[in-house]
């Protein structure tokens, strides 16, 4: 058994871009572009959980490993521990959930993130980058992690506060990005936590983890991976990945 386990959760009822896992980007699944990055980390086995036939199909058609999940889960995090507990046996290390609608991520920050996390010094890892403009500082849809000091390279610090809206925080922001890294009895203790109040309010679970005194460090990332939420999200990422390929 693998160490570490890399596991994206993925569905298709997504409220505002619904079927986005299965969008085609440079002709390729979206869900295939992140499966294909985290296999390029080389940082663990890589699995992706659903409860999609759907996905499932495009994922085994491309040689990777999915496994159906139910379709009761409340978050992307009780997704991913199904898998965790009923197909792995429990037995991962390091348990990372990266979400499954980034498909330009770099493998290396997959794999430093890991790095980290093996030194055993927070309960869960995440990363963060710099906003690219105030307008994205501005957008709902981009999730906030404040911090006391300046994030730099090679540095993790722990993580104060997450949420969409800047109410004129005091700390140092950055863009969050969405992968987590648990380890082993971190992520057994939070799935038996209820979902908190700020987690409900900001619709942010990690925020279950800060509210439960749970240890949460963040490292810093030059670039942003694109989120995709929307239709105009989609298309920019796809400009910008069909730039890339080009180049």
């Amino acid at each position: 058994m693998n160490k570490i386990a890399i596991i994206i959760p993925s569905r298709l009822q997504a409220q505002r871009l619904p079927n986005k896992p299965l969008k085609l980007i440079n002709n390729k699944e979206m869900i295939l572009h992140v499966h294909d990055q985290a296999i390029k980390s080389k940082a663990g086995e890589v699995f992706v959980a659903t409860p999609d036939q759907r996905i499932i199909d495009t994922v085994k058609n491309a040689g990777g490993k999915a496994i159906k999940t139910s379709d009761d889960h409340q978050t992307g995090t009780d997704r991913i521990f199904e898998v965790f507990q009923k197909e792995l046996n429990s037995k991962p290390d390091i348990v990372i959930n990266l979400q499954g609608d980034m498909p330009n991520i770099q493998p290396q920050a997959i794999s430093d993130l890991v790095s980290y996390m093996q030194q055993k010094k927070c309960d869960i890892g995440t990363l963060a980058s710099e906003f690219n403009s105030k307008t994205e500082l501005d957008n709902p849809n981009v999730v906030k992690v404040a911090v006391k000091e300046k994030l730099l390279n090679n540095k993790f610090l722990n993580v104060f506060d997450f949420f969409r809206i800047d109410e004129n925080s005091a700390y140092n922001l950055y863009h969050h990005i969405g992968i987590y890294a648990f380890t082993n009895k971190a992520l057994i203790r939070y799935v038996s936590l209820k979902r908190s109040k700020f987690e409900l309010e900001r619709k942010l679970e990690q925020l279950r983890a800060l509210e439960n005194k749970m240890s949460i460090h963040v490292g810093y990332m030059k670039s942003s991976p694109l989120s995709i939420d929307t239709e105009e999200d989609l298309i920019k990422v796809k400009n910008l990945m069909e730039k890339n390929e080009k180049s």
